[in-house]
C-alpha cells in the first residue's frame, strides 16, 4: 500500500502542476483582448481572471467525469497510475514547449492525446473506449468552428447596429462592457479547463482503489481550483501578446464580440459535460470577429501557424506519452 500512496502522491502533484501550468498558459484566453484594448490594466485583469477561474472551477464537475471515464475505464487498468503519470508528464512537456514559443496550443488536446497514447501503449487498444474518445475529439474539432461562426455573426450584428455611430463613442462604451465579458470568459475557463485535472486525479484514485466511482471529492475540487487560480495569477505574457496583437488589431467592440462568443461556446460545452479547448474557442472567435470586421485585417499567416499546432498536438502528445510510459516501465519494472 505504501508504494501506491507514494505514486498517487506523485500523480496528484503532477496533475496540480498541469493545472497550474494550464492557468498561466491559458490566461490569454480570458484577458488578451481586454488587455490589448486597455479595458483592463494587466495586473487587474490577471487578478480578476484568477478569481473567476477559481469560482468557475468549483461550480461544475461534469467535464471532470467525462475526462476521467470516457477515454478508458480506470477500474479495469492494473497499471493505471503509470498510465496517468506518463499522460501528465507528456501534457506538461507540450504545454511548456508551446508556452516558451508563445503558441496558444490546447491544453485539452495535449491531455486527451496523451491519455489516449498512454492507455494504448500501457493497456492495449482494447482498453481504449473509442466511442468516448471519438466524442471528445469531435467536440474538440467542432468547437472552434462553432466559435468562429458565432464570432462572425455577433460582430456582423454589432456592425449593423453601431456602424453609423462614432467609433470613439462606440469603443468607449464597449471598453466597459469588455470587463463583464472578460470576467464571464474567465469563469467559463474555470468551469471547463480546471475540470480536466480533477478528472485525471479522480481517474488515478479509482484505478488505485481509493474510491470506486467517478465522483469528484471536495478536496480535489479545491486543490485543482487553487492550482488553476495561482497559475492564472502569474500570467502567460507571450501568449497574451500573440492573442491580443498578432492576429489582428483588436478594438473594444471586437474584444467584446470575441469574448462573448467564446464564453458562450465554452459554457454550452460545460453544461453538456464536454471538454473543449478554451484556447481554440477564443482564438477562433477572434478570427471570426476579425473576418467580419475586414477579412484582409486578419494576419492569416499567424492564424495558420496556430491551426497547425492544433492539428499536431494530439498525435505528438499521444506519441510522447507512449514513449514516456515505455521509459517508466523499463526503469521501474
Amino acid at each position: 500500500m505504501e508504494p501506491t500512496i507514494i505514486v498517487i502522491g506523485i500523480v496528484i502533484f503532477l496533475a496540480l502542476a498541469f493545472d497550474f501550468i494550464n492557468g498561466f498558459h491559458d490566461t490569454a484566453n480570458a484577458i488578451a483582448t481586454s488587455v490589448s484594448t486597455r479595458a483592463l490594466r494587466p495586473r487587474v485583469a490577471i487578478l480578476m481572471a484568477a478569481s473567476m477561474n477559481f469560482i468557475g472551477a468549483l461550480t461544475f464537475t461534469g467535464v471532470a467525469k467525462t475526462i476521467g471515464g470516457s477515454v478508458a475505464d480506470p477500474a479495469t487498468l492494473s497499471n493505471g497510475l503509470e498510465i496517468v503519470t506518463a499522460t501528465l508528464l507528456a501534457a506538461i512537456a507540450w504545454n511548456l514547449i508551446t508556452w516558451w514559443f508563445g503558441i496558444p496550443s490546447s491544453s485539452s488536446h495535449a491531455l486527451i492525446g496523451a491519455l489516449a497514447g498512454a492507455v494504448f501503449v500501457g493497456a492495449g487498444a482494447d482498453a481504449l473506449n473509442m466511442g468516448g474518445f471519438k466524442s471528445i475529439v469531435l467536440a474538440l474539432i467542432l468547437s472552434p468552428i462553432i466559435a468562429f461562426v458565432v464570432g462572425y455573426i455577433v460582430m456582423t450584428i454589432l456592425k449593423w447596429i453601431f456602424g453609423r455611430r462614432s467609433p470613439h463613442s462606440v469603443n468607449k462604451g464597449f471598453r466597459t462592457m469588455q470587463i463583464i465579458t472578460a470576467a464571464f470568459q474567465s469563469f467559463t475557463h474555470g468551469t471547463n479547463d480546471a475540470q480536466k485535472a480533477m478528472g485525471i486525479i479522480t481517474f488515478a484514485l479509482v484505478t488505485a482503489g481509493f474510491q470506486s466511482e467517478m465522483e469528484v471529492q471536495l478536496w480535489v475540487k479545491i486543490a485543482a481550483a487553487t492550482a488553476m487560480a495561482l497559475g492564472t495569477s502569474i500570467g502567460g505574457w507571450k501568449i497574451i501578446k500573440t492573442m491580443g496583437t498578432k492576429i489582428f488589431k483588436i478594438e473594444p467592440i471586437n474584444g467584446f464580440a470575441a469574448d462573448a462568443s467564446a464564453a458562450s461556446v465554452i459554457m454550452t460545452a460545460t453544461l453538456t459535460h464536454l471538454p473543449i479547448s478554451t484556447t481554440h474557442a477564443i482564438t477562433s472567435a477572434i478570427l471570426g470577429v476579425g473576418s467580419a470586421k475586414r477579412f484582409s485585417a486578419v494576419k492569416w499567416g499567424v492564424a495558420g501557424r496556430i491551426v497547425v499546432t492544433w492539428f499536431i498536438t494530439i498525435p505528438i502528445c499521444a506519441t510522447l506519452s507512449g514513449v514516456i510510459f515505455y521509459v517508466l516501465d523499463w526503469i521501474f519494472y
